[in-house]
This record gives structure tokens, C-alpha cells and sequence, in this order.
């Protein structure tokens, strides 16, 4: 997956010993330094030959009027896409006058090294001018976690064998607006081809320049953004520490400030330049404003001082990897690349602080910085496990977007709120109703990872404050979506069943359904959930009771409507089969023959009309699985192995948010080999590049469920109830398996052997029960369980295929069967005899 010639195994860093061209867009999402407010790229410092030179900053966004071909009622109006923020990376080096460009320069060195116990991204090269002069460049930088709107980067040139003039020259550029003017191609046209996946391009200037200024060492740059009228300002400052002579000039323009040191550099005497940058952005604070801001921070950097500022960024990480490193015995790939995605669920989520976790994080444009229902689902169970702080700020955004959702509901004529599936102010940001707006599940899986934070760390206070209110909210949308039936199909019948219809799972290539079976079962969890939270507030806290019902007009009665309509809930289910459907209608499609799908046609959505998809059973994406996992105290074992033979066949892992799923329930039922591919096929995503779009940033949700598949899926861990229990699967060839998890304010370290489970309790908190296979433990404060395990669960050989479905019968008595939809056609050739030519179904040809 990796050429580990050029990227070799190191379980702490990712070491790049050789620069290439070929690849460049994805080595700057994954050498990208970030603390999830500010991201920068692993752009190189010359500020040439990227794909992207990107800098991101979480929430700071242009919005757009959406263009819909055929527009209708409740069409989201108005889009948001993330913005290129100024870029100071820039540090460009010349000896002698002539630039150091990577891609003609003679180096006869090279490492780049991305440090993940300390946050810090370095490169060291050996250059060799064309006049034959020795030059070492070493540079690193780091985004803050102590100080969150700082970044520190820093240049040391040395001219080894000869004197020589050395000049730096220290960049601010607006490139959102200008980066053709300044090198590099404009982003728009690197960007060819259609794909979803990838940001919107903005025609128009975006960063409308305020006011910009230097003053010695520091530049300064502000701008208000066209439509979105957030503002924005950035201050670079410069230390110099040399013994060499030097002079410095200073050029400033709208959208570009440079700082230039030119140096008469003594042979062997090094030069070391250091820039500190601040970035401060606000949904309408004037940019005057935000620029003391910018002073303020850098003064405390200044006083600080850079060594210092090293220090913590290293006691941060390393109290990081203390409480949320996972270690896997003997296997120093999986452990790097487990490390890489650990730092990634960092770098997204830790000084976020009230925004949401985007799905690229603040390492790229792609998906346009959005937030999706992702983040709940995949990035929430690590950081209430681990960083509880991090996932109730995460929930925060969720409760902050309530009065967009409450908007939102109303405008689609349901009642509490319905929350965006892409967003980054809190707007629906779907053009695309079908796969967009219709994911009404997003609901459930924002109460889902309430429950779960709740359920993880005991925060009481967080629930009946504002998490109260999200449950109600969710709870109210599904009992106007939903509708009773009466099984006899008279009106005054007993109801007895309570559908959803007209919506999308998690499965995109499934859309606009009826009893969604991954809808109904999350949407019978949060309506549970939300009634019995409202009961529980009320015993337990009846001024906080009050304070809600107030605030939220709740009826009295509505908790016992929710608690009908949940347990009135329809399962679908296929007694032919054996299995649930995915819907109502799904097992009467015909099925897609993945096995001989050619490989030239993935993934589908690239390469065939939504239409085609549409009327196959095939999957984007873990739907009906997904749900075995989230909710599997609610499905027999004999049930989930049913449906994930079926399933498994069908999804085509065209989302990189399959892989893990199917890890966790292949381990589960039995295919244990089959989840150790799928597990290194989620670990390696970006870092291999698997599906060719890691340069447009990491997937963060995808790095978030490797951390699941480890603890819940070889490591067997489950919080059904609010109970803790274990049922290990660990790999046949892995000697260990270790991990932290924080259970009310406990540390639990746990180590997973083939032939036992030891959970050992911190010296803080109180005692923890919790379950191994059944059997009920307790563990005190100090102490340590150690529990025999005899096996680890069933074992399946190989994988389920498509072949063993074909032949099955359906509940009518038609067998099912697989196909590809590909047809040969004949083409008439002007000049020619009519000729055969394959044509897939989408009109290419």
C-alpha cells in the first residue's frame, strides 16, 4: 500500500526520505500540521509546485447562491464553502541569487519527518548550488495547541564550504484571490474533471482587503469576505538569531506582505530565521479588531519565547498519546499508520471549540470544509473515550445549530428540528436532495453520540443544560415523519406499526426510501432515548425539568407518544431470506455484480448515472451493517451473521466510511481474517492513497473509525445500556492489543491477549463494573482484573460472495440475480458497417 522505500516503518513519525513531483497533492494532506482551528499543508516553504497551498481555518467559509437547474420549494438556497486563508508559509531561500526549486535543484539530502509524539513537522536537505557551494536548509513547523491562533515556523540556512549572499524572503499571500500572480497555478485549474467529493470553485474575489500594514519585523494583512462577511486578520512576526551580517527590507500590498532578510553568510555559519503567525477570524468582528487580537498573541509568543513554545507543544502531545494511544504488538506498519490517524482525530478536534469537526479537518479543501453526520458517528466514540472536552464541544456546535434545524423542520413541515447533512453555519448545503436533504438519520446519530458522551463520562449537567434539547428536538421531527398503520388497513384500527418513508440512509447509492431499516432503528433509539431522558431530568432535577419544559413548550404527554410510536416501530424483515431489508423495496431490485465490475468503472458514482445505481441492489456505503453495529444489542447473532453475508458482498467501499464498519462486524461474526483486510484497508487510506483523493485532505471520519474498529471491533468493546462490556476478536497473529479508555472520570487501561483480558483501573475515581463474555466484574480504583478467555469467538474461513446469493427466492418466489450494467450496443459509424461497441449504461462510451 505504501512504497516503504521512500516512507519507511517508524511507529512515532512518518519520514519522507525522497521528494517527488508525482505525488505532491497527497503528501501535503498527510505531512499537514494542525490543532483544529488553524491547518496548514505540507506545502514545502518555496511556495512552489503544489496542488493545493492551502491554509485552513475551521468555520471561515464564503457563502454562494445555489443554482438549481429545476428549482423547487425547500431546495437549500445557499451554499458555504471553506476559504483559503492568507498563506505564510512561504520562505523562500536563494544563494548566490539563485532559487532553491525542488525541481531541478541538485540534493544530495533529504528527509522530511512528521513527528507525531510532538506535533512537529521538520525537513533537513543538503543542496548543492550550481556554483558548487554546500547548503543545509533545515525548516519545521507547528500549529499551537497551548496557544490556538498560532503557528511557528522556522528556517535555519547554512552555507557549509564558502561565504555567500543568502536572502530569505518571508511571504503573506492572499492565494484564495491571487495565487496565479505570486506562482503556482491557480487551484480552479488543477481541478479538472467532474467529482462531488471536491470543493466548490469561487469565480469572484472572495477576501475583500481591510486594512494592512508593517511595522519592522511584523506584517499585517485583513480582509472581510464578500458575502459571508466573516472577517479575518493575520500578523507575521520575525526573529533573526545569526551571527552573520544582515539587512532586511519590506514590501507591502493588498495581497501580499514580504519581509526580505539578506544575508552575508559566513561558510559554516548558520542563519536562523523565525516566523511567528497569528490568525484571528470572526463572523463579523472588525478586522481593527481582530489585528489586536493578532498583536496580543504574538506579544505572548514573543514573551514566551520558541523554545518554550516547543516544550509545550511536546508535554501537550504527550499527555495526547497518554490517554488515547492504542498499541498494537508486533506490527510496526499498523501501529504507524494507527498513530498517523490518532494525530489526525488530534489535529481535527482538539481546539475546534465550538465549531464542528469538518471531514477533511483543516487539512483540505475537499467536501468544501463541511461538516456531516460523520463526525458523530465516527469521530465522537474516540473523543469521549479519550478527550471528553473535545467531543462535548463537538456536541455544542450541534446545540448551537438547533434554531437553523428548528428553521429547517418547519420548512419541510415537521415539527422539532431537522439537522443539516452538510453544513458549516448551520444551513442546509445539499444541492442534492436525494443523497443530501433525505438523510433525516443524521438526527438520530447527533442523539446517538449525545448518549454516548453521556453514557462515557456521566455529564448530567451537559444533558439537562443544553443536550436535553437536542434530544427533545430530534425526538419531535421523527413523530410528525413518521406515520402509524394499522395492520388491518382500516382507519379506526388498532395501530399497530409506525413507519418512516421518503427518506436516504447512509448508503448514497440507495436514496429516497421507505422504512430505511438503518432510519428506523437509530430513529427508535433517539425517540427512546429523548423519553427517557425527559423522565429522568424530572426525577432527578425538577427546577432544571421546569427550565426545559419552558424553554422547549413540552407537553407533558410527548414522551409517552414517543415511547408508542418506538416501540410501534417497523423492522423490516425478510423471512425468505433470512435477512433485514435494507428497505421496503430493496430486495426486489436485481443485484450488481461487483465481483465482475471492471475496475476502470470505480468507483460507480464517477461512472454511472444515479439512475442506473438506483435501480440495483449495491452499496456505497455500510447501511443495514452499520446499523448492527450501533444498535446490535437490538439483533440476534444468528441475525447479524445473516445480513452481513448478504451485505457484504453488495457494498462497494466507494466510501472510505465502510472499512471499518465491516471491520468491527466481520470480527464479530466470525470472518476474521476478512476484518484484518478491512481493518489495514481503513488504517492505510490516506497514507496509501486507496482511493485516489487523499490530496484533497485526510479522512478524518475514517481516522476516527480505526480507533472503533481497534477497541469495539478486535478489542470487542460495547456501552449498550450504558453498560461496559468486552467479547475480544484479537487477530491470530497479533501478540497484543492495549488501550485507554476513561469510563465517569476513571482511567481503564486495558490489555487484550489470546488467552486473557487485563483491565486495570487508575488511582482516580471510583470502582468500574463492567462485563467480559457474559460474566460481570468490578474493578477498583488501583487495581487490576484479569479475566482467562478461552478462544476468541467463532472463525469463519474466506468471505461471503455474491455467487452464494444468486439462486436465492425472494418472498414472490422470483430467485435473485447478479448482473453488471454494461450492455454491448451497436453504434451506426458514419462511413462504416455497423460495429459492436460496449457502452455502459451512463452513455459513455
Amino acid at each position: 500500500m505504501i512504497d516503504r522505500d521512500r516512507f519507511p516503518i517508524d511507529e512515532w513519525r512518518l519520514v519522507e526520505t525522497e521528494f517527488s513531483l508525482d505525488d505532491v497533492g497527497v503528501t501535503e494532506t498527510l505531512f499537514a500540521v494542525g490543532n483544529g482551528y488553524l491547518g496548514l499543508r505540507g506545502n514545502s516553504i518555496e511556495g512552489r509546485f503544489a496542488l493545493e497551498q492551502g491554509t485552513f481555518i475551521n468555520g471561515f467559509h464564503e457563502t454562494f447562491p445555489i443554482r438549481h437547474a429545476e428549482q423547487a420549494y425547500g431546495f437549500a438556497e445557499v451554499g458555504q464553502t471553506i476559504i483559503n486563508a492568507p498563506d505564510a508559509k512561504v520562505m523562500r531561500v536563494y544563494v548566490d541569487d539563485e532559487p532553491l526549486s525542488l525541481d531541478v535543484a541538485d540534493v544530495r539530502e533529504y528527509e522530511r519527518v512528521l513527528d507525531m509524539r510532538q506535533g512537529i513537522l521538520r525537513r533537513n536537505l543538503l543542496w548543492v548550488t550550481p556554483s558548487g557551494k554546500r547548503v543545509r536548509i533545515e525548516d519545521e513547523r507547528f500549529v499551537s495547541f497551548d496557544e490556538k491562533h498560532l503557528a511557528v515556523l522556522r528556517l535555519t540556512v547554512t552555507v557549509l564550504d564558502a561565504d555567500a549572499p543568502v536572502t530569505v524572503s518571508s511571504q503573506l499571500l492572499n492565494r484564495q484571490d491571487g495565487e496565479g500572480i505570486y506562482g503556482g497555478s491557480p487551484m480552479a485549474s488543477k481541478q479538472s474533471g467532474f467529482d462531488p467529493r471536491k470543493t466548490e470553485k469561487l469565480s469572484d474575489r472572495v477576501l475583500q482587503p481591510r486594512e494592512y500594514w508593517q511595522d519592522g519585523d511584523r506584517s499585517a494583512l485583513s480582509y472581510e469576505v464578500s458575502e459571508s462577511a466573516m472577517t479575518l486578520a493575520v500578523i507575521a512576526d520575525h526573529l533573526v538569531e545569526t551571527e552573520n551580517e544582515y539587512t532586511s527590507r519590506q514590501l507591502i500590498e493588498p495581497d501580499i506582505a514580504k519581509n526580505v532578510y539578506r544575508v552575508h553568510a559566513r561558510a559554516g555559519v548558520p542563519t536562523t530565521i523565525t516566523k511567528l503567525v497569528s490568525y484571528h477570524t470572526s463572523r463579523g468582528v472588525p478586522t481593527g479588531e481582530l489585528l489586536d487580537r493578532c498583536r496580543r498573541t504574538l506579544d505572548r509568543a514573543v514573551e514566551t519565547g520558541v523554545d518554550r513554545l516547543v516544550e509545550k507543544q511536546i508535554a501537550w502531545y504527550a499527555d495526547f498519546w497518554d490517554r488515547s494511544d492504542v498499541r498494537i504488538g508486533g506490527h510496526g506498519d499498523l501501529q504507524q499508520a494507527t498513530r498517523w490517524c490518532l494525530f489526525q482525530l488530534a489535529q481535527a478536534a482538539a481546539r475546534a471549540d465550538g465549531q464542528g469537526v469538518p471531514a477533511k479537518g483543516v487539512t483540505g479543501s475537499g467536501y468544501s470544509g463541511h461538516y456531516f453526520w460523520d463526525t458523530e458517528v465516527y469521530v465522537l466514540p474516540f473523543l469521549a473515550y479519550t478527550s471528553p472536552l473535545w467531543a462535548r464541544n463537538a456536541l455544542r456546535m450541534r446545540y448551537l445549530m438547533l434554531p437553523a434545524g428548528r428553521k429547517r423542520a418547519h420548512q419541510l413541515n415537521e415539527a422539532g428540528a431537522l439537522f443539516p447533512w452538510r453544513t458549516i453555519n448551520g444551513e442546509e448545503a445539499s444541492a442534492y436532495y436525494a443523497a443530501g436533504t433525505a438523510q433525516y438519520h443524521i438526527n438520530a446519530d447527533v442523539a446517538y453520540a449525545l448518549a454516548k458522551y453521556v453514557r462515557a463520562t456521566g455529564d448530567e449537567e451537559f444533558l439537562a443544560r443544553e443536550g436535553v434539547d437536542i434530544a427533545v428536538d430530534t425526538a419531535r421531527l421523527w413523530a410528525t415523519l413518521g406515520f402509524w398503520r394499522s395492520s388491518d388497513g382500516s382507519d379506526d384500527g388498532e395501530r399497530d406499526s409506525f413507519h418512516i418513508h421518503g427518506v436516504t440512509g447512509p448508503d448514497e447509492y440507495t436514496t429516497v426510501v421507505n422504512d430505511n431499516l438503518f432510519t428506523n432503528v437509530m430513529a427508535r433509539f433517539n425517540l427512546r432515548f429523548a423519553a427517557r431522558t425527559v423522565r429522568d431530568l424530572a426525577d432527578r432535577d425538577p427546577d432544571a425539568y421546569a427550565h426545559m419544559a419552558d424553554r422547549m413548550n413540552l407537553d407533558p404527554s410527548e414522551p409517552e407518544r414517543w415511547d408508542k410510536a418506538a416501540e410501534a416501530m417497523h423492522i423490516p424483515f425478510s423471512e425468505a431470506l433470512g435477512i433485514h431489508p435494507q428497505d421496503a423495496v430493496f430486495l426486489e431490485r436485481e443485484i450488481w455484480d461487483l465481483e465482475n465490475t471492471p475496475p476502470d468503472q470505480r468507483p460507480l458514482l464517477l461512472h454511472f448515472h444515479p439512475l442506473v445505481i438506483y435501480r440495483y441492489q449495491v452499496l456505497k456505503q455500510a447501511d443495514v451493517v452499520l446499523a448492527l453495529f450501533l444498535q446490535g444489542n437490538h439483533f440476534t447473532d444468528a441475525e447479524k451473521l445473516a445480513d452481513f453475508e448478504y451485505y457484504d458482498p453488495l457494498t462497494t467501499g466507494d466510501s472510505t466510511l465502510s472499512a471499518v464498519v465491516q471491520s468491527i462486524l466481520a470480527a464479530e461474526v466470525g470472518y476474521q481474517d476478512l476484518a484484518l483486510e478491512y481493518f489495514r484497508q481503513a488504517a492505510f487510506v490516506d497514507l496509501g492513497d486507496l482511493h485516489h483523493n487523499a490530496s484533497d485532505g485526510v479522512h478524518v471520519a475514517s481516522a476516527g473509525g480505526v480507533w472503533t474498529a481497534l477497541v469495539s471491533g478486535f478489542g470487542g468493546m460495547r456501552d449498550h445500556f450504558g453498560l461496559l462490556t468486552f467479547d475480544p476478536r484479537l487477530p491470530a497473529d497479533w501478540p497484543e492489543l492495549s488501550y485507554v479508555l476513561h469510563w465517569h472520570g476513571t482511567r481503564l487501561d486495558i490489555t487484550l491477549t489470546a488467552s486473557a483480558l487485563a483491565l486495570r483501573a487508575g488511582g482516580e475515581g471510583g470502582p468500574v463494573t463492567f462485563a467480559v463474555r457474559g460474566v460481570d466484574y468490578t474493578v477498583a480504583p488501583g487495581e487490576t482484573v484479569r479475566v482467562a478467555l478461552h478462544g476468541q469467538g467463532p472463525v469463519r474461513p474466506g468471505r461471503p460472495s455474491i455467487r452464494q446469493l444468486e439462486g436465492s427466492v425472494r418472498e414472490d418466489g422470483t430467485l435473485l440475480s447478479a448482473s453488471v450494467p454494461i450492455v454491448t450496443a451497436t453504434i451506426p459509424v458514419v462511413g462504416d458497417d455497423e460495429a459492436p461497441i460496449a457502452v455502459g449504461l451512463d452513455g459513455g462510451f
